[in-house]
Parts: structure tokens; sequence; C-alpha cells
């Protein structure tokens, strides 16, 4: 067979319906394996809602922010695996690549890369960890590996937390070393108050008690009536008196803003000033008389 024959027999291949057919077919394939897997995910998450749903009214009771964490998860995990078996069943069925031998000489090379890839590793065990022992959940405010912020999502790897000034922070789970969680426990606000030593503590205090009284009616994460702890610190010019208070988990900075708001307000109604440095100034006659005084009390 010439040149001329096999370019004429390839030519009618590629013009021929059979080829077409073939692809056609393939294509075809990929696009139903890939709409049945889209439609297999769709259906697990809403069948994820309603569990946790109908959860609610069961005996067993787990957080909300544990409960958004988990939902979140497995809806990932089920992702993952529909999809994977999704590229398997393409490659096996439309593709024509043998899965079984290449299954197994992936399960050889995981393990080498497994050795090689530690921190990959590490951070997957620590994801685990994070999630099975709830140290934080989705919503929390938390400081960790130096940033705080709201953690906005948690994966097997990752975790992403978004900071109060808008940068969101990717973080390996193997760098969570060390949680500080905001949002587990009511916070505590600590106020203090400098009052001039021209004014008296019980005035002040009485002015303090009247405004901290109506707090917990004006703000919601402020739990209970604030409480004064008393004179703290006694100040060159100024006394300090403390306020403590209890608020909602993750509140407590909040509570701190808006009680000085309050406190202040009402002292400057009650006439009690802020204090402010002083200075005392001697003139030239007054200085000589001073030290005349030091003089005499030397001898």
């Amino acid at each position: 067979m010439n040149i001329g024959e096999r370019l004429q027999e390839s030519w009618d291949y590629l013009t021929g319906p059979g080829l077409w057919l073939s692809i056609g077919e393939g294509v075809l394939r990929i696009i139903l394996i890939i709409v049945l897997a889209l439609i297999i995910v769709r259906v697990t998450r809403n069948l994820v809602d309603r569990l946790f749903k109908k959860r609610e009214k069961g005996p067993i009771r787990i957080t909300e922010r544990r409960e958004a964490t988990l939902k979140k998860l497995i809806k990932n995990v089920v992702a993952y695996v529909v999809y994977f078996v999704a590229i398997l069943m393409i490659l096996d069925n439309v593709l024509g690549f043998k899965v079984g031998p290449l299954l197994a000489g992936a399960g050889v090379a995981g393990l080498a890369i497994g050795f090689g890839a530690q921190n990959l590793v590490r951070d997957i065990i620590s994801g685990f960890f994070i999630i099975f022992e709830d140290q934080f959940s989705v919503g929390d405010y938390v400081g960790v590996a130096g940033i705080e912020g709201t953690v906005e999502e948690i994966g097997l790897r990752t975790t992403k937390v978004l900071s109060w000034t808008g940068e969101l922070h990717v973080l390996p789970n193997g760098n969570v070393t060390q949680v500080i969680n905001y949002s587990i426990h009511n916070g505590l606000s600590i106020v203090d108050v400098n009052i001039p030593y021209e004014s008296n503590v019980n005035d002040a205090e009485n002015a303090i008690n009247n405004i901290v009284a109506t707090l917990p009616d004006k703000y919601d994460f402020i739990v209970g009536v604030p409480e004064i702890i008393g004179v703290q610190n006694l100040d060159v010019s100024h006394f300090t008196i403390r306020i403590i208070a209890d608020t909602l988990p993750g509140f407590q900075w909040a509570g701190e803003r808006n009680i000085r708001k309050e406190i202040q307000n009402q002292l400057y109604n009650a006439g009690i000033e802020i204090p402010a440095p002083r200075i005392v100034m001697y003139s030239g006659n007054d200085k000589e008389k001073l030290l005349d005084k030091n003089r005499e009390r030397g001898e």
C-alpha cells in the first residue's frame, strides 16, 4: 500500500461516520456521568440538611456551631468521593484506561509520596483532631497562629479565618498548635475609670451604679448588671475605679466600649470631670523662699 492509499484511508476514517459517532457517544457518556455526579452531590447535600434538621427533635443534641462545621465537612467529603468515582468511570468506561492496575500503582506511589509529603499528612491528621475534638467550629471567633478572626471554613487540610479588617487567612491545619477560642464561654469586660482626687469616691461610685444598672436593658450582649470592684489604683492625679461585666461570648470588647461611653456621659452629667495632668509653677521669689525653708530644715 503506497502513501496515497494510506492518506486516502486515513481521510476516509476521519470523515467517516464511525469516528464521529464514537466521539459523540463518548462525549455523551462523559456529560451523563458529570450530570449524574452533580445530581448525586445535590441530593446528598439536601439529605444532610434534612438529617440535621430532624436531629433537632431527636435525643442527640449538639451545639449549633458544631452542627455547621459537621454539615460542611460531610458535604465536602461526599463531593470529593463522588467526583473521584466519576473521574474513574470516565477513565474506565469512556477513555478505555485500565483502572485496576492504575489504582494498584497509585497505592504503591501513594505510600512513597506519603513519606515525602509529611506536612500534608500532618495537616490532614490535625484537621481530624480539630473537628472531632471540637477545638473550634465555623463561626467561632478565635486566636490561632498569631491571627484573630472568625472561622469561615474548616477543611481536612486547611482552615480559613476571616479577620475583622477583612483579610481571609488560609492556615494549614498542621500550624494550629495553640488555639484561643473566644466563643465558648461568656466574656468578661474590664473597664477602668479614672476619677480626679477632687471628687469623692462614694459620689463617683453612686453615679456609676446609676448607669450600669440600666445597661442590661440597653445592650442584649451584657449579661447581668456590671459590678464595681472598687478602687484599683492610686495615681499622681487620680484614682482608678474598676468595673467588670459578663457578656455573651465574643462581645467583651463591645461591652467595654459601650460601658465607657455610658459611664463617661453619666460622670459628665454628675459634674465629675476626667482628670488631666497638672503643672505647678513657681516664680523666682517663691523659689528662693522654698530654698530657704529647705536650708532651715536641714539645719
